[in-house]
């Protein structure tokens, strides 16, 4: 049981508790004894006086006649309260809900040193609260508390006053040093003793002593003072600071035989220590100062050092330090210029296989890199040395600040080889921050485990282009896929239990089991009231329910035919793709067929992509409609009861993960849907994160999933209207091989070899290219209003004739600008040309537009897309499709954007119609809804959510050392 009493003396305003159950907010008027008398814990709280300055407090906090330097106490107390009311003022005038609180841990529960500290609180207007543990309390309870307040954003000022022996180097060590207003830990003590007081504190009491002294005596210089008893760091604190104010500083021990001959040369006498011993009168020379201080644990001891008046003159000198204190916490909380130290590059020639040369370079500590960026240390959940999680606190911090400049990463449509959009990000914010020296984030999405064990390998971009570690990035990471994988797959669960209970059981056993008494008592859950409102049953005791809405409330009455929701796991398995369930003899004949889903298909992946809070994710969470009852009435997740659970496995995977680049640039890797079957953009969050972090002329890239057609659009026309944020300019990565594709070149697949045509030089091919998808993509950018720059990804193979002839005809094209980039050879260095033009394209003004509005009819937006994007003609919708259709309209869907699941491998339904086909007839098949992502998805063609492994997969060239645990084989 903790032993220890809390009390709070509050100033002149109020604690504000920002937790619920905190101990310091709301704080009780009694005390409530919770053990043994003689050690039980008591919240109590003494209020001192009302707003405003007490003019009795403000001149003499004493009444007992003038000694001991009382004058002096009297004169330097007005001038430390003042100067701390004036701070508090000014702070206060910033930030008006800025309250500091200082904290105090004692041994006992004697009130006379709250008492001290109190009056000079209520003056200035801070809160003190008191922690009272046992006199004999141990170490670990020390550290206990100490722990908690370290913690606890409130508290700017944590006073530990204990006896010498309980101050052990462990209790001194695990108080946060920003806290230390007493200035006793090993840090601050030591930076006291190097000069270097930016950071640290003087403690009060020596402080409080060095006032008199220079009250005392205008002039110091030369002056002798006599330290007797100052072996403890409060020697240390005063012999370092008179000593600089050019004294010469003696020390003494109570039992030295020439204590009296110190005393009468000294011209000044400061009696550390708690001893008995006094100092005759007649041993002091006259005209010297004698001050006493630092009292014992005994009230005798403490009333001495209060009537001394050096005891008020200390707890002001302590109200400075918190008042210091919480203007220096609140200007951490400001944004923050960057510090970025870049790491060094040294390209070799031949480049080396990607896992090479992450291994090469040894990454920054994660830490390290946020505090460059202005990430504080409370905002960071490190993932081991090289990732971290960054706490969505940091957008409230930093919401005053303005976003930084937004670049989207797209692409033309690609070979089924892919065409480096994630290298020229990573190569471009390289090329921004490590040689332009422009703060820059890279925004990635997670790589999936389907492609790096399938064909494409990892994603975390090649080259001296990579976020590293790239083992890391293209494994686990920080487990976000786990996380969506495991609440996919409850939903699935819970869906199938549904079905079974209901079909096993009466109403009444239903209503007993999902509502059951506890302690005689039946009450309803909150996820279950909630459902009785949609129902219309606005009851909350559930005895009150009548037959008819108990039957209406248990069963959801889901029609096995109309389930949509599909378990997810993150592999290509084609053999999942469609599978029967509920044969064994224990699922009672409930058999059905369903499927896989990979993981990143999972609507709650796209939701967490476009969730802007962790509120709204676990709305998102609660309105994903699962299936349709026998009725025709959509069931949610809600419905299940199963939203609220889904909410805390997500609660972790909500954060961006910071990485970092080659170059040592900050990179958010999070989320990762694919572009042809959801949105295919990395997160909102992550983008919004990065936009006040990177400051008003900063850069923010981001990266769309496949071509223009598909990510860029999901891109405008969905992620911009949830967030609302709005692009300055579209990079369009081309490479000479997918524009010879185009051009009328053979086929392309992964794993053969390339075809001569790929390799030798050919303009005519290069050139059909550029005019047919590279023109289009261009056109598909400026519907949207924004200006684009045309990044050609550089190999080996291309000439530089071809590499010349692509960005002319880019520019005559509609691209504002048109560069080679070389960064897969040379780095950051290798995309400077690209940042350059990048830098200018975002500086001229962006007239951003929807491409449709949203509360066009569904099939017209559908059209608007197939016509403007893809080039088609017409589309032609299913008789399924018209029927989803009307049926998503009379549900009150019909205003959600839309979200084409299309192949990625040509702009129109048929992947081997390359360039820019134009002439056909879209066929819509189906259309399918993701309520909670906030979208419609129509399906053209046959799309499969589950891809399948090739014949020889990237997993026969991955290996781990056993001795070393080295990972070899990515890619």
């Amino acid at each position: 049981m903790k032993l220890s009493i809390i009390r709070s003396a509050c100033g002149s305003l109020r604690i504000h508790p920002t937790h619920p159950g905190s101990r310091i907010g709301g704080l009780s008027r009694r005390c409530l004894p919770v053990g043994p008398a003689s050690r039980r814990l008591m919240v109590r709280t003494a209020a001192t006086t009302g707003g405003g300055t007490n003019p009795k407090l403000a001149v003499n906090f004493r009444k007992q006649p003038q000694e001991d330097g009382g004058f002096e106490c009297d004169t330097s107390l007005r001038e430390v309260v003042q100067s701390t009311k004036e701070a508090m003022l000014a702070l206060q005038r910033r930030n008006p809900s800025i309250q500091p609180l200082l904290a105090i841990i004692q041994a006992g529960e004697d009130d006379s040193l709250l008492e001290i500290n109190k009056k000079i609180a209520g003056t200035i207007g801070l809160n003190i609260t008191q922690i009272c543990l046992a006199k004999e309390c141990s170490e670990d309870e020390i550290v206990e508390e100490v722990l908690k307040l370290n913690e606890d954003p409130r508290v700017h000022g944590v006073y530990l006053h204990l006896p010498p022996a309980s101050l052990t180097s462990r209790v001194l060590n695990t108080l946060k040093p920003e806290k230390d207003v007493d200035g006793i830990s090993d840090l601050n003590m030591g930076r006291l003793v190097r000069g270097d007081l930016s950071k640290g504190f003087v403690p009060p009491i020596a402080n409080a002593v060095l006032d008199l002294l220079e009250k005392h005596d205008t002039s110091l210089e030369g002056k002798t003072v006599l330290l007797v008893g100052g072996e403890g760091s409060l020697g240390v604190a005063l012999q370092c600071l008179i000593e600089r104010r050019g004294m010469v500083v003696f020390k003494s021990h109570w039992s030295s035989k020439s204590l009296q001959r110190q005393v009468m040369q000294a011209d000044a006498l400061v009696l550390l220590g708690a001893g008995t011993i006094d100092v005759p009168p007649s041993w002091v020379r006259p005209g010297a100062a004698v001050i006493r201080c630092q009292p014992s644990l005994e009230t005798d001891a403490i009333e001495m050092f209060s009537k001394s008046g050096l005891g008020y003159l200390t707890a002001a000198y302590r109200t400075q330090n918190v008042v210091h204190n919480c203007s220096r916490w609140f200007q951490e909380q400001q944004y923050r210029p960057w510090h970025l130290r870049s790491l060094k590059l040294q390209p070799l020639t031949p480049v080396p296989s990607d896992i090479e040369i992450s291994r090469a370079q040894t990454p920054k500590p994660v830490d390290q890199l946020a505090a460059e960026i202005g990430v504080l240390p409370e905002e960071l959940e490190a993932y081991g040395r090289s990732k971290a999680k960054v706490q969505l606190s940091l957008l409230d911090r930093l919401h005053t600040q303005p976003d930084g400049k937004y670049v989207l990463v797209a692409g033309i449509t690609p070979t089924p080889l892919g065409e480096g959009k994630s290298t020229v990000t990573i190569g471009l914010v390289q090329a921004l921050s490590a040689h332009l020296k422009l703060n820059s984030f890279a925004c990635l999405r997670q790589p999936s485990q389907g492609p790096t064990f399938g064909v494409k390998g990892g994603a975390a971009g090649g080259g001296y282009a990579q976020v590293i570690p790239m083992e890391e990035f293209n494994l686990h990471l920080t487990g976000d896929i786990h996380a969506i994988t495991a609440a996919n797959n409850l939903v699935a669960a819970a869906i199938d239990a549904r079905m079974l209970h209901e079909a096993t059981q009466s109403d009444k056993a239903l209503f007993n089991r999902l509502v059951p008494s506890v302690n005689g008592v039946r009450r309803f859950s909150p996820i279950q009231i909630s459902r009785l409102n949609r129902l219309g049953i606005n009851k909350t005791d559930p005895a009150s329910l009548t037959p008819q809405e108990v039957s209406t409330f248990v069963r959801l009455d889901l029609d096995p035919s109309k389930i949509t929701w599909q378990r997810v796991v993150d592999t290509n398995d084609r053999f999942l793709r469609k599978i029967t369930v509920g044969q064994a003899s224990t699922e009672k004949g409930m058999i059905r067929e369903t499927g896989f889903d990979i993981a990143v298909a999972s609507e709650i992946m796209a939701i967490l992509a476009l969730a802007d809070s962790l509120e709204d994710m676990k709305n998102r969470l609660a309105r994903m409609v699962v299936g349709t009852s026998r009725s025709g009435q959509p069931i949610t997740a809600e419905d299940l009861g199963v939203s609220g659970a889904l909410a805390v496995l997500m609660k972790d995977a909500i954060k961006p993960t910071m990485m970092q680049t080659l170059e040592g640039t900050p990179v958010f890797v999070h989320a990762g849907p694919f572009a042809n079957i959801a949105h295919g953009n990395s997160s909102v969050l992550a983008d919004k994160l990065a936009l006040k972090l990177v400051g008003r002329n900063g850069f923010v890239v981001t990266e769309a999933g496949f071509g223009a057609d598909i990510g860029m659009e999901k891109f405008f026309n969905i992620k911009c209207r949830a967030s609302g944020l709005r692009p300055n300019v579209v990079v369009l990565v081309a490479t000479v091989r997918a524009l010879k594709m185009h051009g009328g070149g053979p086929n392309v697949s992964a794993g053969a070899p390339l075809p001569r045509e790929y390799i030798d030089e050919n303009l005519s091919l290069v050139a059909g290219g550029c005019r047919s998808n590279l023109r289009k993509q261009i056109q598909i950018a400026h519907l949207f209003g924004v200006p684009v720059v045309v990044a050609l990804n550089v190999f080996k193979t291309d000439t530089q004739a071809e590499i010349d002839l692509v960005c002319q005809l880019a520019k005559e094209c509609g691209a504002s600008d048109a560069v080679p980039c070389h960064h897969w050879a040379q780095g950051g260095r290798g995309s400077l040309e690209l940042a350059q033009a990048v830098n200018e394209a975002t500086s001229r003004p962006s007239n951003f537009q929807f491409l449709y509005n949203i509360e066009m009819p569904i099939v017209e937006k559908i059209r608007t897309i197939a016509q403007k994007v893809y080039g088609a003609d017409d589309i032609e919708l299913s008789p399924e499709a018209e029927a989803k259709i009307d049926y998503y309209n009379q549900q009150g869907y019909g205003s959600l954007p839309i979200c084409m699941a299309k192949t990625h491998l040509s702009l129109s339904h048929m992947p081997d119609k390359k360039g820019a086909p134009t002439g056909f007839t879209l066929p819509i098949r189906d259309v399918r809804a993701s309520i909670g992502a906030g979208f419609i998805f129509p399906l053209v063609g046959t799309m499969s959510t589950m891809p399948g492994l090739p014949t020889r997969p990237c997993f026969y060239d991955i290996d781990l050392d056993p001795v070393t645990e080295e990972i070899t084989g990515l890619f």
